[in-house]
């Protein structure tokens, strides 16, 4: 798709170097009819630069291509207008090229944004001194959770307080969707002043693409789903989504799990091979099960968590299972599992997530 765009907008430009040529007759074109002024001509010869430049720009992928498209075919429109019997199929293409244009400003505004609020979130780190995680920090934690901390390996290294996750998924919309949707995703973490930021983009069919931004700040959590950056399709905000995105925060320790040992989260013994852990911070209170193996992993966490931010939205579990662990950054960590909501109707794993990259601390 990429290629053909770029061919359309450069041949475009290209094709409006005629009314440049017709204008100062440097070129016999006796197809070309209509009145073509050299003053015309200039701006004939502007909008085959702009076309052409912009062109350029999106295929390098420079930010500002989108307005030297929107330039050029407004221009483009109001010379075809003056020509409108020899360039009027010219219009297809201006159209083409100006709804590219529009998605691509509006998506580097979302990102733009989203990039802003994660360099809010990191700039709380940037002061966090250095230390290490101490046998005796985990000493009088529930048996399970120590084995776990222990067999992670963060005894004896720095406490994580910033982590940065590149992730693969496949993910179902709907319960009822049966074809998985691929998508890519980022998540940026801090721990001391708990936060995460989580970007994504899925493909869906016809050639569909989601954008998404979820965050928990300052105890606070927002869900935005976008259609190509633009068309807006889920804005949820509230005490619910601040109680959903904790749970979830909560549950993602697992990919730093020195910030167990965090004073906002205290654990609770169920038995030899589960733990319950309670997070309470800035007004919000949220609790979860973690099961862990014969070996200390942790293998599942289990939360009862609102589907949806509807006044009469309930709670149902929602279920994190644990598939591969791998050691990355010499911390052993998930890096496949599935989620999954114990519907009424039924179960329905929504999403299937595996970790491509870690970076902790200073090297983020």
């Amino acid at each position: 798709m990429k290629l053909i765009f770029s061919t359309i907008i450069i041949l475009h430009g290209a094709i409006h170097f005629l009314g440049f040529l017709k204008a100062f007759e440097i070129s016999y074109l006796p197809r070309f009819t209509g009145n073509f002024s050299k003053l015309s001509g200039l701006f004939w010869l502007l909008a085959t630069v702009l076309l052409i430049i912009s062109g350029i720009g999106f295929i390098k992928k420079e930010s500002c291509w989108g307005w030297l498209a929107i330039g050029a075919t407004v221009i483009s429109a109001v010379l075809i207008i003056t020509v409108w019997n020899d360039a009027k199929f010219g219009m297809i293409a201006n159209l083409i090229i100006l709804i590219v244009a529009v998605v691509s400003i509006l998506t580097v505004r979302f990102n733009n944004k989203t990039e802003t609020e994660i360099a809010g979130i990191m700039e709380q780190s940037n002061t966090i001194a250095k230390t290490k995680v101490h046998e005796s920090e985990i000493s009088d934690l529930p048996e399970p959770v120590r084995r776990w901390l222990e067999v992670s390996g963060v005894v004896g290294q720095e406490n994580i307080h910033t982590v940065w996750l590149k992730q693969k998924a496949k993910m179902k919309m709907k319960p009822e969707q049966e074809k998985w949707s691929d998508a890519t995703a980022e998540q940026y973490f801090t721990i001391q002043n708990p936060a995460f930021i989580w970007k994504v983009r899925m493909n869906m069919p016809q050639f569909i693409k989601i954008a998404g931004r979820d965050k928990f700040i300052n105890g606070k959590g927002e869900m935005l789903i976008k259609i190509f950056s633009v068309l807006t399709v889920v804005n949820e905000k509230g005490a619910k989504i601040n109680e959903g995105t904790m749970q979830r925060f909560l549950g993602e320790i697992v990919w730093f799990p020195s910030a167990a040992l965090s004073p906002y989260i205290t654990w609770e013994a169920i038995d030899n091979r589960s733990a319950k852990a309670s997070m309470d911070y800035m007004g919000t209170k949220v609790s979860g099960t973690f099961y862990y193996n014969e070996n200390g992993d942790v293998i599942r966490y289990s939360t009862f968590r609102y589907k949806g931010n509807k006044p009469d939205s309930e709670r149902h579990e929602w279920v994190i299972d644990i598939q591969e662990h791998a050691t990355i950054n010499n911390i052993k960590v998930p890096v496949k599992m599935t989620a999954t909501w114990k519907l009424d109707e039924g179960d329905w794993t929504w999403l299937d997530l595996e970790i491509a990259e870690i970076k902790y601390n200073n090297n983020i």
